[in-house]
């Protein structure tokens, strides 16, 4: 399972690194900060990350996503063993936007991995799986270098399934989803 993931992630990332760019291609640089909520996570954690992106001059791009998530898991319950945990999450993905003048609303999604850690009294545990991601956003320009950019997106773990199916991977039960707000930075 996991040589089809690498694969996969070797397959995306190459796809965004070696994209043609036309006249009228962008590439966006997007410092985030955000929340989280649904899922595993403690509603509300703060986050924050960064992507590039590089979109054509059509509706296509690709993209690449980072994210920290410090204090994932709600440690403020006085019973909890838990002093520290967070999560990171490296997405490579495809984007669909319709440039629409100064807005480009827009469809994301890939895979990537998720990277969780927690530490305790007791024990350090840590936890890399294979993951995806999907969601929607709008990007508004305010001048031709820079607007502001705000998403939600839904993130699931990836496992090795206990009987074998065609694709060898089957949905982890880790998932959460995070809104996000950022500027961004067109070149």
């Amino acid at each position: 399972m996991k040589r089809r993931l690498v694969l996969i992630l070797t397959v995306v990332a190459a796809f965004i690194v070696i994209m043609p760019r036309s006249a009228g291609a962008d590439t966006l640089l997007t410092p985030f900060a955000g929340i989280t909520f649904g899922g595993d996570a403690s509603n509300g954690q703060p986050l924050f990350g960064g992507s590039i992106a590089f979109m054509g001059g059509g509706i296509l791009g690709g993209e690449v996503d980072y994210a920290y998530y410090p204090d994932f898991f709600d440690i403020e319950n006085e019973f909890s063993f838990l002093t520290d945990s967070h999560i990171q999450t490296f997405m490579a993905n495809l984007i669909i936007g319709a440039p629409l003048g100064v807005v480009r609303p827009y469809v994301v999604g890939g895979v990537g991995l998720l990277h969780a850690r927690a530490t305790g009294l007791f024990d350090n545990v840590s936890n890399s799986d294979f993951g995806f991601d999907v969601g929607a956003g709008l990007i508004g320009f305010f001048s031709d270098n820079v607007g502001i950019r705000g998403d939600i997106r839904y993130f699931r773990a990836l496992r090795d399934p206990q009987e074998d199916n065609e694709f060898d991977i089957a949905l982890g039960s880790f998932n959460f989803m995070r809104g996000t707000i950022g500027v961004t930075f067109r070149f």
